[in-house]
């Protein structure tokens, strides 16, 4: 499978999370995308609509200042409209023609060499004198005296005879071919005159005759156009200012439906976030117009977060730290998991920048995605690490001659084990086993409770259905 089909089929499968992408939060265009990705179950259609209008609206504006030229140049551009289209008509083009020129100009460029050998062969088979038809015509005569007295001569006497008829056929149709093989300079002198006419309009205007002719009738049409200035100019003012009106009624109907999931993505946002220690926080979606009409709109939204008490919330780039940003990440991608197919997540090294209490709340949450989602997390962190329900080891080995990377599947021993040589570094002591295992350990009882409260969940669920 080619690597660029391999990743476009991944993209439908997994969800990667890299160290670094919590940085694109800092970009307005991310913002957009995070929130219609979190509508797109509405706002789909109704966006390709946007699209649609946009692209229609953008090439009827080109359309319009191309035609806003003055005078002088447009006469210009008729003019050459009409060298290029006279200068086609006049070769009287026909499809095909080139290619049986073609073929016809190889054969007459090497006819003195194709009657040469022609004519050796004949020479060889059929002329006067010794040649194959009279030496093949000598042994039938040879083999017809003897083949009655013994039957199995009779398939060699009909080998023969059949080698001798087409002898005789080959010369017959050699003699008629160089018979009919004659052309004077005059009409080689016009065959080449042809081709090189054919060639040059195919340099110019296609690659083939079909390509030039499909060329002679599009600037048959500019020149209509150029020719019908104000009629044309009028229709295509009218064009546009119908794209115009069914594009802003197209964008007013995303930014409305945007602005619904607007109120609810920085709800849900909010709340995520306190469940990753954010104590005190505030969450906005800010919408601004944009002075000119964009491809999906003219949306410019940004995300607002406070993360003290009485402070107003302000753009994420002047708020937030890179912790902070991984964090808001790390909500977003939980709440959009439940919008997409996508059933696995890599989280790679998103634990940058934050630390103990903070980093025993990523893991819950992670845990939490974990029992709807495939997770799998590359970290260095042993509160993350801890409440994983597989183990891996990786690492790399080398030798004189190269350096591999292994893969290895923990048991429950060796994970207490590499948990504790991530809480102490290089020495493992006895008391920091211990602390591996307790953090192993309750790692576990958070997992089991988040079961009883998922089950405790889905029974109020169905009770409330059942009422």
């Amino acid at each position: 499978v080619p690597a660029a089909k391999l990743k476009q089929t991944a993209e439908l499968l997994i969800d990667i999370h890299g160290q670094h992408e919590h940085q694109s939060l800092l970009k307005k265009e991310k913002h957009l995308e995070i929130l219609d990705e979190f509508a797109k179950e509405e706002i789909e259609k109704p966006a390709g609509l946007v699209k649609n209008w946009y692209e229609q609206y953008r090439e009827l504006t080109k359309k319009l200042e191309q035609f806003e030229k003055n005078a002088s140049e447009r006469d210009r551009e008729i003019s050459f409209l009409k060298y290029e289209i006279d200068e086609i008509d006049n070769a009287n083009l026909n499809i095909g023609e080139d290619e049986q020129l073609e073929l016809q100009f190889k054969k007459m460029q090497h006819g003195k060499k194709i009657v040469e050998g022609l004519n050796a062969a004949y020479q060889m088979t059929g002329a006067a004198g010794q040649n194959a038809a009279d030496c093949i015509g000598m042994a039938a005569r040879e083999l017809s005296s003897i083949v009655s007295y013994d039957e199995e001569l009779e398939s060699l006497y009909g080998q023969i005879q059949d080698l001798e008829s087409l002898v005789t056929d080959f010369n017959r149709d050699v003699e008629q071919y160089m018979r009919s093989y004659e052309f004077g300079e005059e009409e080689f002198y016009r065959t080449e005159e042809r081709l090189n006419v054919l060639n040059h309009l195919k340099n110019k205007y296609g690659s083939t005759v079909e390509e030039v002719l499909r060329y002679r009738d599009l600037q048959e049409e500019k020149q209509l156009e150029l020719e019908n200035y104000e009629q044309t100019f009028l229709r295509l003012k009218e064009e546009k200012k119908n794209a115009q009106a069914k594009l802003e009624k197209a964008c007013e109907t995303v930014t409305a439906i945007r602005k619904k999931y607007a109120e609810r993505l920085a709800g849900q946002i909010k709340e995520a976030l306190a469940d990753l220690n954010f104590l005190d926080v505030q969450f906005e979606v800010e919408f601004t117009k944009t002075p000119q009409y964009q491809k999906n709109g003219r949306d410019e939204v940004e995300f607002l977060i406070s993360t003290n008490p009485g402070e107003k919330p302000r753009p994420l780039g002047k708020v937030a730290s890179g912790g902070e940003l991984s964090r808001i990440m790390l909500a977003i991608k939980t709440i959009l998991a439940d919008k997409d197919d996508v059933d696995t997540l890599i989280f790679d090294e998103i634990d940058v920048g934050i630390s103990g209490r903070t980093a025993q709340k990523v893991s819950e949450k992670m845990s939490v995605i974990g029992k709807s989602r495939q997770v799998i997390s590359i970290t260095h962190l042993p509160q993350i690490a801890a409440m994983a329900d597989a183990h891996f080891l990786i690492e790399k080995v080398t030798d004189s001659q190269e350096t591999l990377t292994n893969i290895k599947r923990l048991s429950q021993k060796e994970s207490v084990e590499e948990l504790a040589r991530i809480l102490s570094g290089a020495k493992v002591t006895k008391t920091v086993l211990e602390h591996a295992k307790e953090m192993k350990e309750l790692a576990e009882r958070t997992k089991a409770g988040q079961k009883v409260a998922k089950r405790v969940l889905k029974k109020q669920q169905e009770n409330g259905e059942n009422n």
